[in-house]
């Protein structure tokens, strides 16, 4: 299955790539093993979009979102959990989609070990949680969110934020799914653009994070 390059990013607009993305597949090959899952729901943010992180100015954190398109913009919320962005738009303007959450295809022991993990040392109230990746439910919960899908493909800030979809190791590919209807609405947790209908998501996908 091949992986797209950076004509794929550049030829099309934020709102187009958003809906492009689903049914494509987000792999990041990692020393510990890979992991992987099918982008099942997106959110694109625009540069002249309040809720965008770029809509003020850049800055040194959202610095990465003007980057060329096909590069990654992660960041943190709650100082502690990463999203993952790719990139769009020409250099410079500040536009991204966001990936909202994954149907796992590779890796799923590797996903839920790490889930798990990070269980201990997120916020005190989920350090007894724990995933039992061998049921359907568990298998659900292992990505179907943007902050699950980092910790569950080890992606982070420091490590991934500015980097390259088409030479480094978190790439995306496909499409894997082909037959489906998707559902175009708006955004979830904002107080600004919240009317904007930017999310899409695959209808009827159990792994969509909220419907």
């Amino acid at each position: 299955m091949a992986t797209f390059d950076t004509s794929f990013y550049q030829s099309h607009d934020t709102l187009t790539l958003a809906q492009l993305l689903l049914g494509c597949e987000l792999v990041h090959e990692s020393e510990e093993g890979i992991t992987a899952g099918v982008i099942v729901e997106t959110e694109g943010y625009l540069t002249d979009d309040p809720a965008c992180h770029a809509y003020r100015r850049q800055t040194t954190r959202n610095a990465a979102m003007f980057g060329p398109a096909g590069t990654l913009y992660v960041y943190q919320i709650y100082n502690h959990y990463n999203c993952i962005n790719v990139v769009t738009g020409p250099e410079g303007v500040g536009e991204a989609v966001l990936i909202r959450a994954l149907e796992p295809t590779e890796g799923i022991d590797l996903m839920a070990l790490r889930r798990n993990e990070a269980f201990k040392t997120g916020f005190e109230r989920y350090r007894n949680n724990t995933i039992d990746a061998t049921t359907a439910d568990g298998q659900r919960n292992l990505a179907n969110g943007p902050a699950k899908l980092t910790i569950a493909l080890g992606i982070n800030k420091n490590e991934h934020n500015a980097s390259s979809l088409t030479t480094g190791n978190i790439f995306i590919r496909g499409p894997v799914l082909h037959d489906f209807d998707m559902v175009t609405t708006t955004r979830i947790g904002l107080t600004h653009g919240a009317d904007l209908p930017y999310r899409y998501y695959l209808k009827g996908n159990k792994f969509v994070s909220k419907k």
